[in-house]
């Protein structure tokens, strides 16, 4: 490959641009709460926990497919691997627009496990080669990628309430409108794969950031070797925590605010504010940790979604919007720093599947927090306020990712 400068430039912007628009297009699984309501009603026969166990198992299998992806990505090449992706996922929804009631659990299959893995085998593959491409500015690179899979739910927000709409209405349209997903992942990540390329090893190598957890390994980490590492248990640890609020939200934002007082298409406002606002946060505080450090940056994010999940039911009128949007601001950053943080402690050269194993500490956390939030949505049917120990339990668990970063910053620094 040509590595001159000019040619060089050229290839990491089209690497960034085909990622943040495939990135874009798995957006969509952070709007679960929009078929939420209606999945539960039509499929699971009301029960909002076997529902929003789909959108978990979607989350899970996503860390599980980029550890498989990263290992492939090594050996077949990026292109390759997200094309397959595409596949995986554009078929998994496909497969989901003829699940009924008779066979529910089928959903869990496809929109879920096949949805997840095929996300998977995107996600932390296109996140590393774009960091390769730029690596004095992990942060904002990764935000911008990420932060265009927040702004997806945005983009997609609207045009699948429509969908939903035109194709029968809630409980009716879901899945025609699984149908049109499928195509256009198939689609977008066909056609972005031919724009991914990584740069030879070594490219543009300097040191990160001043933060003391962001200092360049004197090596790059093998998977073993990290595994090995017992930053890596609080890292992963740190994470299951610290998305729990965050997920509970994007899970449940638009039942929340129609339980509220809120009309359908009123709390629809509920999703593209936790849409936006999480897709502000993953760019804004990527840049941010590139300037303050990683350790720093996620011990504010957590702090603020400790004391943000304790007021979910005091907010009421137009305020839970506000706070629904704070909590997709702060989720959003946790999303974007710590893949910059694994590729400072463990090295960029592993990062597709370093990140991947990372997720798994999000998987677990994912499918934990949609069973708690549904549980007591079920609890809560006649009265909202009876969801509140859900977000009792998410800020006491982003309390334990601070004690965690806390360590994660003591060991490092007594090394």
């Amino acid at each position: 490959m040509n590595t001159s400068t000019p040619c060089s430039g050229k290839q990491g912007v089209a690497a960034v641009v085909a990622a943040a628009t495939i990135q874009l297009t798995l957006g969509v699984a952070y709007i679960w709460s929009v078929f939420q309501t209606g999945v539960a009603n039509s499929i699971f026969g009301g029960d909002n926990a076997k529902a929003g166990l789909t959108f978990s198992l979607l989350l899970a299998m996503l860390t599980i497919g980029s550890v498989i992806g990263g290992k492939l990505a090594a050996k077949l090449g990026i292109r390759v691997v997200v094309f397959i992706g595409g596949v995986i996922l554009g078929l998994g929804f496909l497969l989901a627009s003829f699940v009924t009631a008779q066979n529910a659990w089928l959903l869990w299959v496809t929109y879920g496990v096949m949805g997840g893995a095929g996300m998977g085998f995107t996600y932390s593959t296109t996140i590393a080669c774009a960091q390769k491409w730029y690596p004095r500015k992990k942060g904002l690179i990764t935000g911008i990628i990420v932060s265009a899979l927040g702004f997806g739910g945005v983009v997609f927000t609207p045009i699948i309430e429509w969908l939903v709409k035109i194709f029968g209405g809630r409980g009716v349209g879901e899945p025609n409108t699984f149908m049109v997903l499928g195509a256009v992942f198939f689609t977008v990540c066909t056609l972005g794969c031919f724009f991914l390329k990584t740069p030879p090893d070594g490219y543009g190598a300097l040191p990160a950031t001043g933060d003391a957890t962001a200092k360049k390994p004197a090596r790059d980490f093998s998977t073993l070797e990290m595994l090995k590492s017992p930053k890596f248990y609080l890292i992963a640890g740190t994470f299951l925590f610290a998305c729990m609020g965050g997920l509970m939200m994007i899970g449940f934002a638009k039942p929340i605010a129609e339980a509220k007082g809120f009309f359908p298409a009123t709390a629809t406002i509920g999703v593209l504010a936790i849409s936006m606002s999480n897709s502000l946060g993953r760019l804004l505080w990527g840049m941010i940790s590139d300037k303050i450090g990683r350790t720093n940056t996620i011990l504010i994010l957590l702090s603020g979604t400790a004391a943000l999940s304790l007021l979910v039911n005091a907010a009421g009128g137009w305020l839970i919007f506000v706070l629904i949007a704070f909590i997709g601001f702060f989720y959003g950053g946790l999303l974007s720093t710590f893949p910059s943080l694994t590729a400072d402690v463990f090295g960029a050269k592993n990062l597709a599947t370093n990140y991947g194993v990372v997720l798994l500490g999000f998987g677990v956390g994912a499918v934990v927090a949609s069973q708690i939030a549904g549980h007591y949505k079920n609890v809560a049917a006649q009265d909202i306020n009876l969801m509140f120990p859900a977000f009792v339990i998410a800020s006491v668990c982003a309390a334990a990712g601070i004690v965690m970063m806390l360590a994660l910053k003591r060991i490092t620094r007594a090394k």
